[in-house]
C-alpha cells in the first residue's frame, strides 16, 4: 500500500476544514433569514391587530351615534300610500307616517294579512262619516249620529276635516280595527278616533259612496265596501 506524503495529508486536511467553514457560514445566514421572516410576520401581526381593534371602535362608535338615524331610515322605508280599491272605484290615502306611526303600523300589518279583503262599508251616514269594518258595533253608530246632530256647534280642527281616513279603536284583536272616511269636518270631542291618513285621489269615489240608498240604520241596501288594498311608496 501507498504511503501518502505529509504535503498531500495537509492539503486534504484544509479541504476538510473549509468545506466545514462553508456549511456553517450557510447555517447561519439561513438562521439569520428564517429570524427576519419571523420578525416581520410578528410586526405586521402586531400592526393588523391594532388597525382592526381600532376599526372596530370607530365602527361601534358610529353605529351607536346613528342608531335614531337608522331608526328613521327604516320608518321612512315604509309605504307611505294606500290605495283602496273599493266596488265603486279607488281611492288613494296619503299616510301620516310621522303623526300616527303606531296606528300606520298596524294599519300596514294588518293591509300585509289581507285584513281588509272584502271588508263591506256596513254604514253611510250621508254629510258625515262612511264606516267600514267586518263586525258591526251598534253603540258606536247610535255615539255617531248622535254627536253628528250637534257637530256644528262642537269645535274642529284641520286633523278632522272632511275626506279623512281614520280608525276607532286599536284592539289586540284583528277585527276591532275599523275604518272611516269623513265626508264632512267631524268634532274634536270623541278622544277615541284616531286619523292617520287623508284622501288624496277618489274623492269623487268617496262621494259616491255616500250617496248609496240606506235604510233607516244608515245601513247600505246594497253592497259596497273594499275589495283590497294596494301598498305604494309613491304615486
Amino acid at each position: 500500500m501507498a504511503r501518502i506524503k505529509p504535503q498531500a495529508l495537509l492539503i486534504q486536511s484544509k479541504k476538510k476544514k473549509g468545506s466545514t467553514r462553508i456549511s456553517v457560514t450557510t447555517i447561519l445566514f439561513c438562521s439569520l433569514i428564517v429570524l427576519l421572516i419571523l420578525l416581520s410576520l410578528i410586526t405586521t401581526y402586531k400592526h393588523w391587530s391594532q388597525s382592526r381593534s381600532r376599526g372596530e371602535t370607530r365602527t361601534g362608535l358610529s353605529n351607536f351615534e346613528n342608531v335614531d338615524e337608522i331608526a328613521d331610515s327604516k320608518k321612512y322605508d315604509l309605504p307611505g300610500y294606500a290605495v283602496l280599491n273599493t266596488s265603486k272605484g279607488n281611492i288613494t290615502i296619503e299616510l301620516f307616517k310621522d303623526g300616527s306611526p303606531e296606528i300606520v303600523d298596524k294599519f300596514l300589518d294588518l293591509c300585509q294579512k289581507g285584513h281588509f279583503k272584502g271588508m263591506p262599508f256596513h254604514h253611510v251616514i250621508k254629510n258625515y262619516v262612511i264606516l267600514g269594518g267586518h263586525s258591526q258595533d251598534s253603540g258606536g253608530i247610535e255615539d255617531w249620529t248622535s254627536k253628528r246632530k250637534f257637530h256644528r256647534q262642537l269645535p274642529t280642527s284641520p286633523k278632522h276635516e272632511a275626506f279623512m281616513l281614520g280608525t276607532t279603536k286599536i284592539k289586540e284583536d284583528s277585527k276591532a280595527f275599523q275604518l272611516f272616511i269623513t265626508t264632512a269636518p267631524i268634532p274634536d270631542s270623541n278622544d277615541k278616533l284616531y286619523m292617520f291618513g287623508r284622501v288624496i285621489k277618489g274623492v269623487d269615489v268617496v262621494q259616491e259612496i255616500e250617496e248609496v240608498d240606506t235604510d233607516t240604520h244608515y245601513r247600505p241596501k246594497s253592497p259596497v265596501g273594499i275589495i283590497n288594498v294596494i301598498l305604494q311608496q309613491v304615486i
